[in-house]
């Protein structure tokens, strides 16, 4: 996988419990050098030292270097993060759509972990978890002060294993107590369906390596059945973002070819671009090629996107890219509002697998919002 996804940028909303987080891997640029700050270096041995030497227990070196990347990494913004190995390989687990927990997807909050969105079909879902749930305690535990990481791994488990949450509600005066079951998550990213009057319906629960060619079988059918003809709904609402490359190919299933979908912004070169409707910009799996191949309907029938508080990112740059071009009409309640571009960085080392979650570059849509 490492190589189909080499170069490619993550933009999703925040952690999925039980799995990590909708990413790709990106080949790091040569860090620029830098002026290393003395003061501030001999400040950090000095307190590494005073914990090696009075803490109340021994402390490992790899433990404390460890927690010192991390605090690094959560200080910078909720997004960016340390990944250990089973961080990491939960991560790419989670990009091809099947990974093991509750389905849900997680961003920090003062008072716990918050809901962004529960992924559809999964237990979180058929337990009617709500976006801006606010988890505080996992099994009895309280949350608040635990690393997101932590959290999210306490929601991980064994497929059949009960876990009890207990969530704040808002309009609820007292704390809800939701039990659930473990479970095997997989992830169809793509449904669709006829609707009446020779309109067609699509959901895009979340942006994965096969979003786009999901979407492209999807698209063919509807056309096929005369469902196509007087428009489509688009459906985006609790769909946390994903993969960039899935949020191209899925523009461009609507756009002309060579249209502006997003452009990046960051400190380095590497971080600036612009990201067109074109194959070399959206295709990692063979069966992509279907996007370009689309009936010409696709690119002229009325388009309304459904959005909500728990669409982000990537749903947030198809939805932006297809209102600036005048594509489509956007309808619901206003989006989750993450504008910004994460990249994983893979570890040299003994420590094999290992990974930080930064964030490079802020996105803009077309007309520079």
């Amino acid at each position: 996988m490492k190589n189909s996804v080499r170069g490619l940028l993550l933009v999703t909303g925040g952690m999925i419990a039980g799995a990590l987080i909708s990413a790709s891997l990106a080949a790091p640029e040569r860090a620029a050098r830098t002026v290393l700050p003395l003061d501030e270096i001999r400040q950090f041995t000095d307190i590494y030292g005073a914990v090696k030497q009075y803490y109340v227990d021994p402390v490992e070196d790899k433990k404390l270097m460890k927690e010192a990347i991390s605090g690094m990494l959560q200080g910078l913004d909720p997004h960016s993060a340390y990944l250990d190995e089973n961080a990491f390989n939960e991560l790419q687990e989670g990009t091809t759509g099947e990974f093991g927990g509750l389905g849900l997807e997680v961003s920090s909050d003062p008072s716990g972990v918050k809901v962004i969105s529960p992924i559809d079909d999964t237990p979180a879902a058929r337990a009617h978890m709500r976006a801006g749930d606010i988890i505080f305690k996992i099994d009895g535990k309280i949350v608040k002060d635990l690393p997101l990481n932590d959290s999210v791994k306490m929601m991980r488990g064994k497929p059949d294993t009960p876990i009890e949450l207990t969530v704040l509600r808002k309009g609820s005066s007292t704390p809800i107590t939701v039990k659930l079951v473990r479970a095997v998550i997989k992830v169809k990213s793509v449904k669709s369906k006829p609707l009446d009057d020779q309109m067609g319906y699509i959901r895009v629960s979340q942006f994965q390596e096969r979003t786009a060619s999901e979407l492209a079988k999807a698209l063919d059918a509807l056309n096929k059945s005369g469902n196509l003809k007087n428009g489509l709904v688009l459906d985006l609402r609790n769909d946390p973002g994903g993969l960039l490359n899935a949020a191209i190919g899925v523009s461009a299933a609507f756009l002309p070819k060579g249209t502006l979908v997003v452009s990046t912004k960051g400190q380095t070169a590497d971080a600036k671009k612009e990201f067109l409707t074109t194959p070399q910009d959206y295709q990692v799996v063979r069966e992509d090629a279907a996007i370009a191949k689309l009936p010409a309907i696709t690119k002229t029938m009325p388009i309304v996107v459904l959005v909500n508080g728990a669409s982000a990112s990537a749903s947030e740059i198809v939805a932006g890219a297809l209102q600036d071009h005048k594509r489509a009409t956007i309808m619901g309640t206003k989006s989750f509002g993450k504008g910004s571009v994460q990249t994983v960085i893979p570890l040299r080392g003994e420590a094999k697998n290992t990974a930080i979650k930064l964030t490079t570059a802020r996105y803009f849509t077309p007309s520079g919002r």
